[in-house]
């Protein structure tokens, strides 16, 4: 039989369904409000059918995402629960419905690219974040994603950017305001601007009012395409470089140079492939990347050169816990 490895790349499609059907459903919220539990008080308890739900609970068991007990019940596994809680900062649920509701439809495109080229196979298609803030729902559920992936890591990306010194931030593209937030907690003197489309602003207002950050964060507006960047003595991207082609990216970060004070710096926040070309998260988030995006991840010295080239120096690497890492340039 196959090795464990090809069992999963095989069978991986299997598990990421499961984990998405047991949040939706509210088994985790049950097990970790309630402890070990047969499949058939969940399933009572929750009003689902229990023969489906014994079937992905073993799925998950078999990923060690939930721990089967002799007795027959089952508990969240240790260590996951803030990650399958709904109340926790480090949730990932929302940024998991998005893989099954939105990527995984997307991925037929990828034989199409085989065949023909992405340039060729996408002519005439919407553009990527066209898609995403069609309506009111669609944008509301990827900001959920986004602040799913970005929150947790965000706590340790601030510490590590050392903002003491900083004043007034600008977060380019900064979505509904994850690394906004917890700058703003941890830096008490600081004042954070989001700029993003328009369409975003709703939902960094419901943050502010949320957070109680209503003198601190504020919102702006534009399209960093076509609009300035507002100024400030440092500015941040979060998984915004690995949404284009290096061109674009130099020009972005051309315009953040230009807004960025004297002796300011720019933070960039994404994924980084390792020398052997993963780890795997990265890796696959670079295929996703192919299909919703016009990006792709990049190793750190790759966003290095894409710093020099548009005009920063002194650049340097922190990495975090998690799969987001830290790089940093400097305006002298």
């Amino acid at each position: 039989m196959p090795s464990s490895s090809l069992d999963r790349a095989m069978f991986g499609l299997f598990s990421t369904h499961a984990l998405h059907l047991a949040d939706k459903h509210g088994v985790f919220a049950r097990l970790l409000a309630e402890g070990p539990a047969t499949p058939a008080s969940v399933a009572a308890a929750r009003g689902i059918d229990e023969e489906t739900l014994e079937r992905l609970l073993l799925v998950l068991a078999s990923v060690s995402v939930v721990e089967r007990g002799a007795d027959g019940t089952y508990r969240v596994a240790e260590g996951l629960g803030p990650f399958l809680d709904a109340e926790s900062p480090r949730y990932i649920g929302d940024f998991v419905r998005h893989l099954v509701t939105n990527t995984t439809g997307q991925l037929d495109r990828l034989d199409d690219y085989l065949t023909r080229g992405k340039a060729v196979a996408d002519a005439g298609r919407p553009t990527p974040f066209d898609t995403i803030y069609r309506d009111e729902q669609a944008t509301r559920e990827f900001l959920d994603a986004m602040w799913n992936l970005s929150f947790g890591v965000s706590e340790e990306l601030v510490g590590l950017a050392g903002l003491d010194d900083v004043r007034q931030l600008v977060d380019v593209g900064g979505a509904s305001g994850a690394f906004a937030v917890a700058a703003l907690t941890r830096y008490p003197e600081l004042n954070v601007t989001v700029f993003d489309l328009p369409e975003v602003g709703p939902f960094l207002e419901q943050t502010r009012g949320e957070q109680g950050l209503d003198d601190r964060l504020a919102f702006a507006g534009g399209d960093f395409f076509r609009d300035p960047l507002p100024a400030a003595d440092c500015l941040s991207f979060g998984y915004i470089l690995s949404d284009w082609d290096d061109k674009t990216c130099v020009d972005l970060l051309r315009k953040a140079y230009d807004a960025c004070a004297d002796g300011g710096r720019v933070l960039l926040m994404e994924r980084l492939f390792d020398a052997d070309g993963g780890p795997l998260a990265t890796a696959v988030m670079n295929l996703s990347m192919h299909v919703e995006t016009e990006g792709r991840h990049r190793t750190a010295a790759e966003y290095e050169g894409l710093l020099r080239e548009a005009g920063f120096a002194d650049c340097s690497v922190h990495r975090s816990t998690w799969d987001k890492h830290l790089v940093v340039g400097r305006k002298a």
